[in-house]
């Protein structure tokens, strides 16, 4: 579905939210729980620094690479 950017290999672990933050390097967050808050502070996992282009999706794909793909957009 989308193109890979960055090849970082990040092995995912239960209980964590991944995601590519807003300096474009690959992260995580413990996810809250039943009882628990999320702590607000991310863990940055691999430095990417991938520039983000408009119209485009960031997200760390199943094999763990910082991948984008075309946001889908509505008829008009």
């Amino acid at each position: 579905m989308g193109e890979v950017v960055c090849r970082c290999n990040i092995k995912r672990q239960p209980g964590y939210l991944y995601f590519v933050n807003k300096n474009g390097d690959a992260a995580r967050v413990a996810m809250a729980r039943a009882g628990k808050k999320s702590s607000k502070k991310q863990e940055v996992l691999h430095k990417c620094g991938v520039t983000r282009k408009k119209g485009y999706l960031y997200f760390i794909d199943k094999k763990g690479n910082v991948a984008m793909a075309k946001m889908a957009r509505g008829r008009r």
